[in-house]
């Protein structure tokens, strides 16, 4: 049961993370029709975290862990009977967080926030695409419903990679700048931590190393149409040294200072609630 926890905080903490990160867009975008648009976006992602955040709640309550004993991967630093969404988000130190490196690096500028999206939002249809078929219902149920949203984040973020990639001589140069500043943290979507290999064994999740080759012929068809080629001066699997981690708790320098800015109304005033 542990293992199910596991993968279903792991997505939700992908989504959340990066919410985190979009959200500082808000009312900063560079036209106010693409400042609604990834604050759209924000809203959809948070919203499927919420559902993720809820059924791991549920997993973890009727298992009855005690999220105080520090023995567990759950040691929430107040004493609470139950969890929920609230205390999973909010209450969890940075090495219980399982999200992916991508999700947590900065903004950057425009090019460098849309490429990341793009990254994760093609990764995300891929893996939700198969997960609808998860012998977990509540999984394939939640990702048969965020599927439509996810399709439109790998539109809307193609179609951006395309505008600046073909776009003027700064733009392509913004663009191959987030490249080289992302494609590091690529590579850890499919490489299955033990958690996953468990949920892989009992199909209830989708194998992410399988989904790399349909990752890569979409990104590359999407880059080909921006006229993008390697910034790195050859292979682009080969030339690059791939950071990994965050799956199992092993962060960036960035994430503990986006993670005090994400908990602090929560832990300066414990209990607060809308």
């Amino acid at each position: 049961m542990n293992q199910l926890i596991y993968y279903t905080l792991h997505l939700a903490d992908n989504n959340l993370i990066l919410t985190q990160r979009n959200a500082a867009w808000c009312g900063h975008g560079p036209i106010l029709e693409q400042d609604i648009a990834i604050t759209n976006i924000t809203l959809d992602l948070i919203g499927q975290s919420r559902n993720l955040y809820q059924y791991a709640a549920k997993l973890i309550n009727e298992k009855n862990i005690k999220l105080v004993e520090t023995e567990t991967p759950f040691s929430l630093e107040n004493e609470v009977n139950e969890v929920n969404e609230d205390s999973l988000a909010y209450l969890r130190t940075e090495r219980e967080f399982k999200n992916l490196l991508l999700a947590e690096q900065p903004n950057g500028d425009w090019a460098q926030t849309i490429l990341k999206q793009f990254f994760y939002s093609v990764y995300q249809y891929l893996l939700y695409e198969k997960m609808q078929y998860s012998k977990d219902e509540q999984l394939a149920g939640i990702a048969a419903k965020a599927i439509k949203e996810v399709k439109y984040h790998v539109t809307w973020s193609s179609e951006w990679v395309i505008r600046l990639g073909d776009g003027t001589a700064e733009s392509k140069a913004k663009m191959e700048k987030a490249i080289k500043e992302l494609w590091r943290y690529t590579g850890e979507m499919f490489v299955p931590a033990d958690y996953e290999t468990a949920m892989i064994a009992a199909a209830v999740a989708p194998d992410v190393a399988l989904l790399k080759g349909e990752w890569m012929k979409k990104v590359m068809e999407v880059f080909s149409e921006a006229t993008i080629s390697s910034p790195f001066g050859g292979d682009w699997n080969e030339t690059v040294f791939m950071q990994t981690g965050g799956k199992n708790g092993i962060h960036t320098e960035q994430f503990g200072y986006m993670l005090t800015e994400l908990q602090y109304l929560q832990r300066t005033y414990p209990g607060a609630a809308w």
